[in-house]
């Protein structure tokens, strides 16, 4: 085998390596979403009782802060951003998840 195609196997086996992380944290991300609740209002695609998360993500998406701020929402709860039905506090997720969770909405573009 010559360098030039080691060199492109070493590539294609980190790539593979990277898209099965990013696979598995997502779906760690999704299961953390369910087991938190979240699904009570909320589903990915469409509305429920609260806004879809992919609508938070599209409102959201590139501005600096978005994910701390979300993360701020899902631990204290909000009001009068998606209609007049307030979210309410999920206190229950520790800080980090709710960092996570945030962070998982946002990839939903």
């Amino acid at each position: 085998m010559n360098q030039k195609n080691l060199v492109a196997m070493i590539l294609a086996l980190s790539l593979g390596t990277t898209c099965m992380f990013a696979e598995t944290a997502a779906n760690a991300s999704e299961e953390l979403f369910k087991k938190s609740g979240c699904t009570a209002c909320h589903a990915v695609e469409k509305k429920l009782v609260g806004p879809a998360l992919k609508d938070v993500a599209a409102k959201y998406k590139g501005k600096k802060g978005a994910d701390a701020m979300l993360a701020t929402k899902i631990k204290n709860g909000g009001k009068d951003v998606w209609g007049v039905i307030p979210m309410p506090p999920n206190t229950a997720v520790s800080d980090e998840n709710t960092l996570i969770l945030a962070k998982w909405v946002l990839s939903l573009q």
